[in-house]
């Protein structure tokens, strides 16, 4: 609808538009504002455009398209300046709308947009009919894309239709495929199903006969390792003999040589010191004097025994080191532990070493001290103190046992004393020849010093 306000008749400065401006008409007024704007001073600016003065026209048109439009609204005599500027670029088009008759050819929002600037006699018209022709064209642009949209829809869905049902096919004929290789990948499986659990049959039947095998053959190792140490054993030992055999037949004279040489020392020793004890004359021996005559007896460790001493005299002990060639054997431990057994083996021995030889520098007899090798961890180190033989027995082999060696290893007829408590050793050393005293009486006889 026009309305007319004021203004002379044919003026369309009283036309007022009573819609809002089109946006394709107002985009061309913006434009027709921006490209007469860098014509006008300053001064010819509104205040509120006057900011924009130095913009180029593309910012222009984007920063204070807004604004422009509002001025060119608003400010008459901004809107005539524009239009001033309109005629000088577009004449033919001013001068048509001037006359009323817009030329057929021209754009309708142009026509519009000069008739919005310039306020012809009839202007609403013009921008009612260019905002209308606008939308028309529009919607048959609209039209006419959604049709070729839809025809390009159509075709891409008639492709899609036939490419879903080529694909559908290609599926099937994969699906047929796939349902034949499954199956026979199937049959492939119970096959090897079957051949899994023959061969775990097979494993646990070879595993089991595995197992027969290994501890058959760890039967027979432990059986070769067992006959092999007893065999070394055998074999040591018959080194062992064979070394014997070796010195004995090397070492057999000189032995048997010191045995008679000791014993016939012995013999002399005895008969020098009866001699000294009945303080006989020295006579010189005639066959006359032989005929009734009584050979002296001979002092031995049993005729000190018979003597009217107590058995737990120490003073037995001295009479028999005092005997010619004397030997005294000592049980060491049997000695150390019946005197002294809270202290520590290693000092039991060195009180017991300490003391023997002591004995021996006063009496001048042989003194061999027996020790138990059983009981020591590792081989003891130490120095024999002067006069005294230490002895350990070897693995295997009891201290009692080598004190019974040492016994048999002297000739008959030498006095031998062996200081021991034990009842198996004392009865032992007797049946050899030898004079057990027990080891209190030792002890006492040390203790005495």
């Amino acid at each position: 609808m026009v309305e007319t306000q004021g203004g002379e008749p044919g003026d369309g400065t009283a036309e007022v538009l009573d819609r809002p401006l089109p946006d394709g008409v107002r985009r061309r007024v913006v434009q027709i504002v921006s490209d007469a704007f860098g014509r006008l001073t300053v001064a010819e600016l509104p205040a509120q455009l006057r900011q924009y003065a130095r913009f180029a026209p593309n910012r222009r048109a984007k920063f204070a398209g807004n604004a422009m439009a509002a001025a060119l609204e608003t400010d008459t005599l901004f809107r005539q300046r524009v239009g001033e500027k309109f005629r000088e670029d577009q004449p033919e088009l001013s001068g048509a709308l001037d006359s009323g008759s817009p030329p057929p050819a021209a754009d309708p929002l142009d026509v519009a947009a000069a008739a919005y600037v310039l306020r012809p006699a009839g202007w609403v018209k013009l921008v009612t009919a260019a905002g209308e022709e606008a939308q028309r064209a529009h919607a048959e642009r609209a039209d006419e894309e959604s049709r070729a949209e839809l025809e390009r829809l159509r075709g891409q869905l008639d492709a899609a239709r036939e490419q879903t049902r080529t694909e559908t096919e290609r599926l099937r004929a994969e699906l047929d495929s796939a349902k034949k290789e499954t199956e026979s990948l199937h049959r492939k499986l119970r096959a090897a199903l079957s051949d899994v659990k023959r061969g775990e049959a097979a494993l646990r039947k070879a595993r089991a006969e595995t197992e027969a095998l290994r501890a058959e053959g760890q039967a027979q190792v432990s059986a070769a390792e067992s006959e092999t140490r007893r065999l070394k054993a055998r074999l040591g030992e018959a080194e062992a003999a064979l070394e014997a055999t070796r010195r004995a037949a090397r070492e057999g004279r000189s032995v048997e040589d010191m045995r008679v040489r000791l014993l016939l020392d012995t013999v002399l020793d005895a008969a020098q010191g009866l001699r000294r004890e009945l303080a006989l004359p020295p006579v010189s021996v005639r066959p006359a004097e032989t005929v009734d005559a009584v050979e002296p007896g001979r002092m031995t460790p049993k005729d000190i025994a018979a003597r009217a001493l107590s058995e737990h005299d120490p003073a037995i002990l001295d009479q028999l080191l005092a005997l010619p060639q004397a030997h005294l054997v000592v049980d060491g431990y049997n000695v150390t532990k019946t005197g002294y057994p809270q202290m520590p083996l290693e000092k039991q021995r060195l009180r017991l070493l300490g003391q023997l030889s002591q004995l021996a520098a006063q009496t001048g007899a042989e003194v061999t001290c027996v020790f138990d090798g059983a009981e020591l961890a590792a081989p003891v180190l130490l120095a024999p103190p002067r006069g005294v033989r230490v002895l350990f027995s070897k693995p295997g082999v009891t201290a009692d046992e080598l004190i019974r060696q040492l016994v048999r290893a002297e000739p008959p007829g030498r006095p031998v004393i062996v200081a021991s408590t034990d009842r198996e050793v004392a009865d032992g050393v007797a049946r050899a020849g030898a004079r057990p005293v027990a080891s209190l009486v030792l002890l006492k006889r040390l203790t005495r010093g």
